[in-house]
């Protein structure tokens, strides 16, 4: 089985993570924040990867740092558990729709780090997160997961269905890249190496 674990310990968080690739969407998190707990349940689920994360944070502050920090830690758990990510498929695109939203998020676990997304929200916070949040978390997993991964919002209207359908949607287009390719001899590159 392809698994990563990682301990981030900063003056900030606290971080432990376990991430099985190959395991069955099952999931204990604990991050201090309801809706990031909720996410990341959801992309275990959808990755149909079994995820352990135990996080503390200077919540006093904000959520900022927490967040932050889990999608880094996160990303150097899916880099370790890919290894030389020789037979993976390499790239994953999804569309997803959630009610009135509809997200597309394309993957390129190729080993360059690159986020773009173009999702506005429209509100600043779902409960007590920060909707901001949620870019800075997917630019922190992409930069140490060393992947490109794009978010195309096409439309909606909730703030948290379009936080639940990019999460939901990059869990399904992950999945698809790491998925192993019975056809893929050696790693997907003419560069040798990923």
């Amino acid at each position: 089985m392809r698994k990563g674990a990682v301990v981030r310990n900063t003056l900030e968080t606290q971080i432990s993570l376990e991430w099985n690739l190959d395991g069955e969407g099952l999931s204990t998190i604990s991050t201090g924040q309801g809706f990031l707990d909720h996410m990341l349940t959801l992309l275990g689920r959808h990755s149909n990867s079994d995820l352990v994360i135990k996080a503390t944070g200077d919540l006093y502050v904000d959520a900022h740092h927490t967040t932050e920090d889990v999608g880094i830690a996160l990303g150097s758990a899916l880099k370790e558990a890919l290894g030389t990510k020789a037979g993976i498929r390499r790239y994953g695109c999804f569309t997803l729709p959630m009610d009135e939203t509809l997200v597309t998020v394309a993957v390129d676990l190729g080993g360059r780090p690159f986020y773009v997304s173009n999702a506005k929200f429209p509100t600043p916070r779902v409960g007590d997160f920060d909707t901001e949040l949620v870019d800075d978390f997917w630019q922190g997993f992409s930069t140490a997961a060393m992947c490109n991964l794009h978010v195309k919002l096409e439309y909606g209207r909730n703030s948290h269905h379009i936080a639940e359908a990019i999460f939901k949607c990059a869990a399904r287009a992950l999945r698809m890249a790491w998925e192993i390719d019975p056809n893929q001899k050696g790693v997907p590159t003419t560069k040798g190496v990923l």
